[in-house]
């Protein structure tokens, strides 16, 4: 029985030590789980920064790009906006000489003419195309002096033998004048 007894000792100790090796081993794979737990996680934390950055910088471009095209769409739209006006500008000399050629010879053709040509100018106007100054002296970046008028006085403006034209107040087409000496 001392025997049993002593036996029964040993099993308790070993049961004992097995639970606190068990123990020990469940509290070590813990501390190493929390570990590798937090290391992970500092990981994926960097790898998101990462995909955030590139997610801005994926944004920042679109909206460059979509500026860009903007501004190049809007260069072209004024391009085209020019020649079609300087296009339609003949016209309105056409017009203009027809009304002069009329003299003051007023009937139908030439009230049409001159109905005609004041609808013309009203749709130049919605788009930004206005008739260059004249008023206010020789301008030289609004006008192109192609001769001398004996009686203007000097820098004025004598006659202009062809109208000038802005468009949005960029020079479409100068003005054609003579100038005083």
């Amino acid at each position: 029985m001392a025997t049993e007894q002593n036996q029964d000792a040993q099993d308790l100790q070993q049961e004992q030590a097995l639970e606190q090796e068990t123990a020990q081993t469940g509290t070590e794979q813990a501390e190493v789980s929390v570990e590798s737990l937090q290391e992970r996680i500092k990981a994926l934390d960097e790898s998101l920064k990462l995909e955030k950055a590139r997610t801005a910088n994926a944004v920042y471009e679109a909206q460059k790009s979509v500026e860009r095209i903007q501004r190049e769409s809007d260069k072209h739209k004024d391009t085209v906006l020019e020649k079609f006006a300087k296009e339609l500008l003949d016209s309105v000399d056409n017009l203009e000489r027809a009304i002069q050629a009329a003299g003051d010879e007023e009937n139908a053709v030439v009230e049409g003419v001159k109905l005609t040509l004041k609808s013309l100018l009203a749709s130049l106007e919605k788009f930004g195309v206005a008739e260059a100054d004249t008023a206010n002296g020789f301008n030289a970046e609004l006008h192109q002096a192609v001769g001398i008028d004996p009686a203007a006085k000097a820098n004025q403006i004598g006659s202009v033998l062809q109208k000038g034209y802005t468009l949005n107040g960029r020079l479409l087409r100068p003005a054609m004048v003579m100038v005083g000496a």
